[in-house]
């Protein structure tokens, strides 16, 4: 049964080898383009463009433009939609007579009873329009175009959408407002919400190629209303555009454009239902700063970034505060502390822990737009506020913060400003705030570097490790052995070897154990065996414990 099924698998293979020997076969690539799976058509007709490309004029006549025909009239609709994406390799290459008939040929696909057939011919009509001559451009093209954007297939609708912006850059200025845009102005308000979508998708592209003057009479109301569409997929693909869209607008007439046209949507958009729409806009509207000024910033767009910022979904807030840095070039530091700052500290001190979990990861993205001396002045406070919050989730976030802020502003500023802070909470009275110390030197040990950790963290730990509280003590021990490969071997064998050693004597069982698995860190030669001795059941028996810490000691004295 096995080999039958390895037999059947070759022989689509044993056939193609076959009809290769047979010198009456039609093309392989011809055959292939015909097939059922999607896939291996396409690869057909990329392969068959490719070898165009390597025929003379007399070849294509010949050999290429009669395969196409075929396909184009072929019986079933798969070898008709791969004909669509062979007419615009083999056209400019051909004479008169050819290329009349290729028209006529497309002209036929873009009308075809199949829509998969017309969906590829739409798809392939901008393409095709570029490698023909201006007047059939006007003649030809124009009129599939328009017959294809009102096609009653949306999917067919929405492919001429993308076809009709490559159209318009091949028009003079004056032909555009009568060819393409009665056909484009009735797609942005098609009853498909998918072709609204197409049109909003590539409303910068389509802005670009009609020009000013077009934009502000046709393309502002358009946009406008993709703005307030009551599609979220539109109004999301829209709110994309905003900024890119008000950039490429006429500089004497944008500012009034803007305030008058797309503000009043923009303000309507932030508070939009759909978390997408918002955070789509959320992401391009700080753009607009730099566009309209400092005084409209502070008059017009502040106040929606602060509604952007205390959104409910964490996206959003993300997208306004990884932008900051496009308002503080418009208005400065000082009104941005004024403004938005207040805002971030408000939810930094939120009562609900997953929003100031939030504002804790965006902090490193923060500090680094606004430098480190509006850090250290506005910021670094309620960083450190953090590491005692009462939610354990927040402890530790604030801890990886503190790493990746020293990442970003380097170790001798962690040194004067972050280190003194964490090694003074060892003295607090709150257990949980000492063991923070510890988690702390855990994550910023490596970033800080030797000399720090030797000479400013280590006798800290040291220090904790007569605490009263046992889990100090075991963490003070998990501490050692994670800091340990930062530390030179003086400073392991003269002072962490010590410590840890008392640690292995200590009378609660989990300080023991950590201490061993420390030790056994140091001593490679001790890790096999703690790892079979923990795992014995007898393992926390007084007795046990008892010798085989004296053995230890034994071990540790001749190490």
């Amino acid at each position: 049964m096995a080999g039958a099924e390895g037999d059947d698998s070759l022989y689509p293979i044993a056939v193609l080898i076959d009809e290769l020997r047979n010198e009456d076969v039609q093309p392989p690539l011809e055959s292939l383009a015909t097939v059922e799976e999607t896939v291996v058509r396409d690869k057909a007709v990329e392969s068959l463009r490719k070898i165009s490309q390597e025929h003379s004029p007399v070849d294509l006549e010949v050999h290429f433009v009669p395969l196409v025909k075929r396909l184009a009239s072929g019986d079933w609709f798969t070898s008709r939609t791969s004909a669509c994406g062979l007419f615009s390799v083999c056209y400019p290459h051909v004479s008169s007579t050819v290329k009349a008939e290729i028209r006529q040929h497309f002209r036929t696909l873009c009308s075809d009873d199949t829509p998969m057939v017309r969906r590829a011919a739409s798809s392939k009509l901008g393409e095709f329009a570029k490698v023909l001559e201006l007047d059939y451009v006007k003649s030809d093209i124009i009129p599939l175009f328009t017959a294809l954007a009102s096609d009653e297939q949306d999917s067919v609708r929405l492919l001429a959408v993308e076809s009709g912006v490559s159209i318009a850059t091949l028009l003079p200025q004056e032909d555009l407002e009568d060819l393409v845009m009665p056909t484009l102005r009735q797609a942005a308000e098609d009853k498909s919400w998918r072709v609204r979508y197409m049109v909003a998708d590539k409303f910068s592209e389509l802005q670009k190629a009609v020009g000013p003057e077009i934009t502000k009479n046709d393309l502002v109301p358009a946009f406008q209303n993709l703005l307030k569409d009551c599609e979220a997929e539109v109004r999301t693909a829209a709110a994309n555009k905003v900024k890119v869209f008000c950039e490429s607008l006429p500089e004497d007439s944008r500012e009034t454009i803007i305030m008058t046209h797309i503000l009043p949507c923009v303000k309507e958009l932030v508070s939009d239902t759909n978390q997408h729409v918002k955070s789509a806009l959320a992401s391009v509207i700080m753009g607009l700063s730099t566009i309209l000024g400092k005084d409209n910033t502070v008059e017009h767009l502040l106040p929606l970034f602060l509604v952007q910022l205390k959104d409910e979904y964490p996206e959003v807030r993300l997208n306004i505060i990884s932008n900051l840095d496009c308002v503080n070039e418009v208005i400065g530091i000082r009104q941005l502390s004024q403004s938005l700052l207040p805002a971030i500290v408000e939810l930094a001190e939120d009562a609900k822990w997953r929003v100031r979990l939030a504002i804790i990861e965006y902090m490193p993205l923060l500090a680094g737009q606004l430098g480190v001396e509006f850090f250290d002045e506005k910021l670094n406070s309620l960083c450190m506020a953090w590491l005692i919050d009462h939610v354990y989730a927040i402890r530790e976030a604030a801890t990886c913060n503190l790493m990746k802020l020293v990442e970003k502003f380097g170790a001798e500023w962690a040194q004067n400003t972050i280190v003194p802070k964490v090694l003074g909470m060892a003295n607090d009275s709150n257990y949980l705030h000492r063991m923070t110390t510890l988690f702390c030197i855990n994550a910023l040990s490596e970033v800080c570097g030797q000399e720090i950790t030797t000479k400013h963290m280590l006798p800290v730990v040291l220090k904790m490790s007569t605490d009263q509280v046992a889990n100090v003590r075991f963490n003070v021990a998990r501490c050692l052995q994670k800091i340990g490969p930062v530390l030179d071997s003086s400073a392991l064998q003269a002072e962490v070897k010590p410590v840890l050693e008392k640690l292995a004597t200590d009378q609660d069982m989990d300080v023991k154990y950590f201490a061993l698995d420390a030790i056994s860190g140091m001593y490679p030669f001790i890790s096999l065996t703690f790892q079979h001795i923990s795992s014995q059941k007898h393992f926390h028996s007084p007795l046990y414990c008892f010798f085989f810490f004296f053995a230890l000691s034994i071990v540790l004295a001749l190490a």
